[in-house]
């Protein structure tokens, strides 16, 4: 057991006199906040034993950095990693609405998303191109990528800075309205999406989630949902564009690919399109100064075998560069929080 004295470290925690202190903390890039990374200096406990025994630490650790990184902890499978996520919340998201392909494992558990290697996928928040979100996410890499495959983090206060204010109160204003076409044999299709073959089932999930939707023909299911724009962290009182309007909107696919697509459904059945709330384009200058914003606020690392990244977020914006070689990273959505006022 710890005995503590009166002085404490800098986030306020009392520091035992004498003991040999059982972690070390440091951040990895200078002059960011994100990730602090933690590691063990005794041979380990388990990582969800150390997670139980400094939860509060954890808690204050998160809402400074953003995002935790736990690295020489000996998680040795999934198992482990679910029981550290137990630790951290029982309240764990079921993936619904989905926008990109997973694989389930276990008590919610799924792989990261399951994209070709050789794309890579753009910082986003998770799930915020719906109401309702994870506070928290956690990642576990059992193997790590030969070559790339790198996890680049943004702290979107530093994005929405750069993204500024006036783009910002525009979003905040006007909110996003994301629009999906379902067809055959592109994208996710809708039964992945919704989790289920029931059309009637999928109409009750949209009414309850006040999706609009209309099925076009026998197989084309088209929805549009308008969302937040941007947020206040409930901890922090920070504000920050938080939404997907840059993944969603069609030139995210690039010039090429673009026209393909236009080509092939025309610009009124995209499979995925975002506009404003109010309908009205965001136009290329904006797109390209948010998307300009997460490329020049982005740090990675490189995953070693074994870690454990715990995200904010709502504070931290994530991502997937492209890789050589086998690559598992699992991850499970924490502590459900809505948007009252996204609709």
């Amino acid at each position: 057991m710890e005995k503590f004295r009166a002085t404490k470290d800098r986030l306020g925690f009392e520091i035992g006199v004498g003991q040999i202190s059982t972690f070390s903390t440091t951040t990895m890039h200078p002059g960011q906040r994100l990730p602090l990374v933690v590691s063990p200096t005794q041979p380990p406990e388990s990582l969800a034993e150390f997670s139980l025994s400094h939860n509060s630490q954890i808690a204050a650790w998160l809402v400074e950095h953003g995002a935790v990184l736990f690295r020489g902890y000996n998680v040795r499978g999934t198992i482990d990693f679910d029981e550290f996520a137990r630790s951290i919340s029982d309240d764990r998201l079921k993936y619904i609405y989905r926008s990109t392909p997973r694989t389930l494992v276990a008590n919610n558990l799924l792989t990261a998303s399951e994209y070709p290697p050789s794309q890579e996928i753009p910082l986003h928040t998770e799930n915020s191109y719906q109401s309702e979100w994870p506070r928290k996410v956690a990642f576990y890499c059992s193997v790590p990528a030969t070559s790339g495959g790198e996890t680049p983090l943004a702290d979107m206060k530093r994005v929405s800075a750069v993204i500024g204010e006036e783009t910002l109160g525009e979003f905040e204003a006007r909110k996003v309205q994301y629009v999906r076409h379902y067809h055959p044999y592109i994208d996710v299709p809708w039964s992945i999406v919704f989790q289920t073959d029931d059309k009637e089932a999928v109409a009750d999930y949209c009414d309850r989630h006040a999706i609009d939707h209309e099925w076009l023909d026998a197989e084309t299911l088209r929805t549009a949902h308008v969302c937040q724009g941007a947020i206040v962290h409930p901890q922090t009182k920070v504000r920050t564009f938080f939404n997907q309007a840059h993944l969603f909107h069609y030139s995210s696919l690039g010039p090429e690919a673009s026209r393909e697509m236009i080509d092939v459904f025309g610009r009124d059945r995209l499979p995925r399109n975002a506009f404003y709330g109010d309908g009205g384009d965001f136009g290329s200058e904006t797109l390209e100064r948010i998307r300009s914003a997460f490329r020049s606020e982005s740090v990675e690392f490189q995953w070693q075998a074994g870690d454990v990244l715990l995200l904010d977020n709502m504070q931290v914006a994530h991502g997937r560069r492209s890789f050589i070689g086998k690559r598992e990273v699992f991850a499970v959505l924490l502590e459900r929080y809505q948007h009252m006022t996204a609709q």
